[in-house]
């Protein structure tokens, strides 16, 4: 029986996982989306067009893979309807490639509407999602009150109905006057277009492919910093984004997990609300953001930017049993005469290289400088024309790791991807 690999990011999330799917996606037969929902937006590249993804497996342009969205991720069926035709306009045959998990959770109108009351109810302590409903839909979830594609074809509207109504109390109880009449129409014809698709039962049908000896790419949302046990909580997400996810959001069993491929940024950003030990708040923060165009692909959001922290890297290879590192985002340093790598924290005066409990108060990177390698990577093909400063920033990221960085991106486009040691 084939294993299933794992793609997942490892900071706060917009690490590049869509273009690395994509580009790994030629080695397999299967690409399998686990966790997450339309709040992940995954970007690619590729023949002079820009694409974003949300809730659509980013190997869906490899046209001979099957595509599939696993019952761990919760699905708007307004915002997929949007995504999936869009598609369709440029070319994909989608309804032959993509199948949809019955057990997969569906957003309703309602969930935004609770997600906007919550955050509006939190004041200053805004976790700052967002607002697409992922939440208020995962309480459901856990709750045992979710609607699940399944729910479709046995009284659906009966279901739907029941639900909605307890989501009014709730929004009544929090000085809301909800009102979803227009919203509903769209959401209708949405579960109307989601009809149309393969609806499986996502476990059994990845597990005999892997019985059959298909190869499944198995790819993970948000980061796993953002992860809802271990992450900065509460400034996190509401699904678990770590490998473990893959488990609980395919139906694989842990003994069935092979590569695990953690992505990283050369350097770190993160969007919303929560703590982040090595931002940057001066002009080279501002320069980051700058040249590699940290702005949310579903949000538009600026998004923070500060040095790599190698404290929160070792946490989640720990915790994600990594054993390739892929490192994003490259050339965005390439004009940087100094880069900075924090390799521990001060905590409350004292010194840690261990991941605390909390990164709120009193946490103070600690860096090593490293020079930079100020040539411009973005034409570079293979390996051997990297700047010998750059191998040096390599090699030491990969001392303080413990993991090998196989692979090297030198730009958005899916050609900028260099293969290390070819």
């Amino acid at each position: 029986m084939k294993k299933v690999d794992v793609l997942l990011g490892l900071q706060w999330g917009d690490e590049g996982k869509g273009k690395v799917v994509d580009v790994l996606t030629p080695r397999y037969d299967i690409v399998a989306r686990f966790q997450g929902g339309p709040n992940a937006g995954h970007t690619l590249e590729f023949q002079g067009h820009h694409y974003v993804l949300r809730s659509i497996p980013s190997g869906i342009f490899q046209t001979n893979q099957v595509n599939v969205i696993g019952n761990g991720v919760v699905l708007d069926p307004v915002l997929f309807a949007q995504e999936a035709k869009d598609l369709e306009k440029s070319g994909v045959d989608i309804k032959k490639i993509l199948k949809i998990s019955r057990k997969a959770h569906l957003i309703l109108p309602t969930h935004r509407l609770l997600d906007a009351a919550n955050e509006k109810l939190k004041g200053s302590s805004k976790i700052g999602t967002t607002g697409k409903g992922i939440g208020p839909t995962y309480t459901d979830k856990v709750g045992r009150n979710g609607l699940r594609i399944g729910d479709i074809d046995h009284d659906f509207k009966a279901k739907y109905d029941n639900l909605k109504r307890m989501h009014f109390n709730l929004l009544r109880a929090l000085g809301e006057e909800p009102n979803v009449d227009e919203l509903e129409k769209q959401w209708f014809e949405g579960i109307d277009y989601i009809k149309q698709f393969d609806l499986i039962d996502s476990e059994f049908f990845i597990n005999k492919q892997l019985a059959s000896g298909k190869t499944v790419l198995c790819e993970g949302a948000q980061g796993s910093m953002l992860d809802v046990d271990f992450g900065s909580y509460p400034f996190v997400t509401s699904s678990n984004t770590v490998c473990a996810g893959a488990c609980s959001g395919l139906g694989v069993a842990p003994r069935n997990i092979g590569e695990v491929y953690g992505i990283f940024k050369a350097y770190c950003t993160r969007v919303g609300s929560g703590p982040f030990p090595t931002e940057l708040f001066d002009a080279t923060g501002d320069k980051i953001r700058q040249i590699g165009h940290e702005y949310g692909a579903v949000t538009g959001r600026e998004r923070r930017c500060g040095w790599i922290d190698l404290v929160a890297l070792r946490y989640t290879i720990m915790l994600n049993g990594v054993t390739q590192l892929i490192m994003m985002k490259s050339d965005v340093l390439d004009g940087f005469e100094t880069v900075k790598a924090c390799d521990a924290y001060e905590v409350n005066g004292k010194l840690t290289r261990d991941f605390p409990f909390s990164i709120e108060g009193d946490v103070k990177p600690v860096y090593t400088e490293l020079k930079g390698w100020n040539a411009d990577m973005t034409k570079m093909t293979s390996e051997a024309e990297f700047p010998q400063e750059f191998n040096d920033y390599v090699k030491f990221l990969e001392e303080k790791l413990g993991v090998p960085i196989t692979i090297v991106s030198v730009g958005p486009d899916r050609e900028q991807t260099i293969v290390r040691g070819k």
